[in-house]
C-alpha cells in the first residue's frame, strides 16, 4: 500500500471517529440515551481509563487519579509512536498489505481515542446534567492531557436473569454485551482480529534458498 493511501484510510477513520463523538459530546448529556433498535442504543457515556472503565489508579491504588490519568495518557502517546514508526516502516519496507492493513486500522483508533484524552478537557465543559458546548468560555472540564474518552455504541443483546444452579452468579442480572465503545475502539479490534485471523498473510514466512 502506497503512503497516500495509508495516509487517505487513516484520515477517514479519525473523520468518522471524531465526528460521531463530537456530535454525541455537544448533543446529548452524560448517560443520556437513544435507542436504535431493542439490541442497540447510543448511550453516551466517558471513560478517563483503560478498557471498561478501569483506570490505573485501581491496579496500583497507592497513586493518585491525576498521577495515573496522566501516566496514561502518556504512555497512550508514547504508544502511537511506536505503532506509527512500524506503520512508516512497514510500508518503506514493502512488506505484507495485510499486515500494513492492520497497523492502519490500530493506529487510526489509538489516535482517535488520544485526541479525546489530550484535547477534549480544554475543548469542552463538562456533560453532567447538560449538554457540552464546545470551546466554552469559562474554560473546558479538564486541562490537557486529562480528557475523557467519548463512548457511545451499546449492543445489550440479551439482558436477564442467570439460573440459579450457577455457581456464584446465579441468579444476578446479566447482559450481553455490556461494554460501551466508539468507532476507534472498533477500528483497533478490527487490526488485531486481522492480525490474528490472517496471521500468516500478515507475517508470511520468508522462502530460504536451496
Amino acid at each position: 500500500m502506497s503512503i497516500k493511501k495509508v495516509t487517505l484510510l487513516i484520515i477517514i477513520i479519525l473523520l468518522i471517529d471524531q465526528i460521531s463523538k463530537l456530535y454525541i459530546k455537544t448533543h446529548f448529556q452524560l448517560h443520556e440515551s437513544l435507542e436504535i433498535f431493542n439490541w442497540f442504543k447510543i448511550y453516551f457515556v466517558e471513560n478517563d481509563g483503560m478498557a471498561w472503565g478501569t483506570t490505573l489508579s485501581d491496579i496500583i491504588p497507592f497513586i493518585s487519579e491525576s498521577t495515573a490519568k496522566l501516566c496514561l495518557t502518556s504512555f497512550r502517546i508514547l504508544a502511537i509512536l511506536g505503532i506509527g514508526y512500524w506503520l512508516i516502516h512497514s510500508i518503506n519496507m514493502q512488506v505484507s498489505k495485510t499486515l500494513i492493513l492492520a497497523l492502519v486500522f490500530i493506529f487510526s483508533g489509538a489516535l482517535g481515542n488520544i485526541i479525546d484524552s489530550v484535547f477534549y478537557g480544554v475543548l469542552f465543559n463538562d456533560s453532567f446534567g447538560q449538554v457540552a458546548s464546545f470551546m466554552p468560555r469559562d474554560g473546558g472540564y479538564g486541562k490537557l492531557l486529562f480528557g475523557n474518552v467519548v463512548d457511545m455504541l451499546y449492543f445489550p443483546l440479551w439482558q436477564g436473569n442467570l439460573p440459579e444452579w450457577m455457581p456464584l452468579i446465579g441468579g444476578t442480572n446479566f447482559i450481553f454485551f455490556e461494554p460501551v465503545f466508539n468507532v476507534a475502539d472498533v477500528a483497533i479490534a478490527i487490526g488485531f482480529g486481522i492480525l490474528l485471523f490472517f496471521n500468516k498473510k500478515a507475517f508470511p514466512k520468508k522462502e530460504e534458498n536451496i
